[in-house]
């Protein structure tokens, strides 16, 4: 007989929280027959090669090794895929959610026949602990956000600890976008309201080892996340990230060409020769980080894809140079032709390095990157 609950618990360098947190769950869930998945994004401080040793020694332990990818939804999303159990839960490797909670959402999620139950922090019984204002004013704005987006009335969808039945996640997954670090956002975004969900209380607790992954990213991939949920299906949102990415590299064109030309005095072939160099590389840094961080190149991959991108972008570059000096020599002013000329290199470079550079190519060179 299969297992009845199925933790997945995403890690990245939580070696130390890892067997305090196994020991905790031994404590809680003691009568009930349970099992964990940990997926892995390579971590680098060991914690891979602890859970591999503890797997081989505990039945109830499994992993996934992530590399090459980042981002706890879509960890979570492979990590459920992985588990067959009726009863699926999320929680964070660094123990400050309270595992005690786990029997109660099991029971309330049984006897009540929901679809989901969340734990919150911001019910009456629940709370934070030595949060600061910036990070409470970020968590309570995106929870806002998210009520006025998607209409939804969790009071803690940032939470990320929550329980759901197997049957509701294989009825929502071919819709889950797997963006940025909000799995729940995610879920209530596919579910289109139509979901049985209660909420419980429970204190977020302080991490004792390793730190915080809360950045800049992480609200960066939540507005994403949002975007994709309200506008994906009309206009993809890699795509405007990628025409933003454009419009900045214009920016920076324009600004560049005029430093060149203006200010240092080479001719205007020349000058725009080496402000299509630069913007090519900041576009490629942009991207990478931004538009395709999903699949975001490192290391060799990191060099291999710089190197296809200029390959790629070479012919773009080309066409953008010629196409200068010809409106140039027709009269044309030259902020006039150096635009023309940037915006018909851009189309060019986001239709062969959309395709190639995160695409085919980069997979079939290092195929572990996608």
């Amino acid at each position: 007989m299969g297992r009845e609950l199925s933790l997945i618990i995403p890690t990245l360098n939580e070696k130390d929280n890892i067997q305090p947190l196994l020991k905790l769950l031994d404590e809680t869930l003691s009568d009930i027959d349970w099992d964990v998945t940990f997926v892995d994004d390579d971590s680098k401080d060991g914690t891979i090669e602890l859970i591999k040793e503890l797997s081989a020694e505990n039945i109830h332990i499994h992993f996934i090794h992530r590399i090459g990818k980042r981002g706890l939804s879509s960890a979570c999303i492979e990590g459920l895929l992985t588990r067959s159990a009726p009863y699926l839960a999320i929680m964070d490797s660094d123990m400050q959610h309270d595992e005690k909670l786990l029997p109660a959402m099991l029971k309330c999620i049984k006897e009540e026949n929901l679809d989901l139950v969340n734990g919150s922090r911001y019910l009456e019984g629940g709370g934070t602990t030595d949060w600061s204002a910036g990070r409470k004013w970020m968590s309570q704005s995106a929870t806002k956000i998210n009520k006025f987006v998607l209409k939804s009335h969790v009071t803690d969808p940032m939470s990320g600890f929550f329980m759901l039945r197997r049957s509701f996640f294989d009825s929502i997954v071919r819709n889950l976008s797997g963006v940025g670090f909000k799995i729940l956002v995610d879920i209530l975004a596919s579910s289109g309201g139509k979901l049985k969900l209660k909420e419980l209380p429970y204190q977020f607790k302080t991490r004792i080892h390793g730190d915080s992954k809360l950045d800049f990213m992480v609200l960066f991939e939540y507005g994403v996340l949002l975007a994709e949920k309200t506008f994906g299906d009309f206009l993809p949102v890699r795509f405007v990230l990628f025409l933003l990415v454009g419009a900045l590299g214009a920016i920076f064109h324009l600004v560049l060409l005029a430093c060149f030309y203006k200010s240092y005095g080479l001719d205007l072939l020349a000058a725009q020769i080496v402000t299509t160099s630069i913007v090519m590389l900041i576009n490629y840094l942009l991207n990478n980080s931004f538009t395709y961080r999903d699949r975001r190149l490192h290391g060799t991959a990191f060099i291999i894809g710089l190197i296809l991108f200029c390959l790629a972008c070479s012919i773009g570059m080309i066409a953008n140079i010629i196409i200068v000096k010809f409106l140039y020599e027709q009269n044309i002013q030259w902020w006039l032709s150096g635009l023309l000329g940037a915006i018909i290199g851009g189309v060019w470079n986001y239709a062969i390095t959309s395709t190639f550079v995160w695409g085919k190519l980069i997979m079939k060179i290092h195929p572990k990157k996608i």
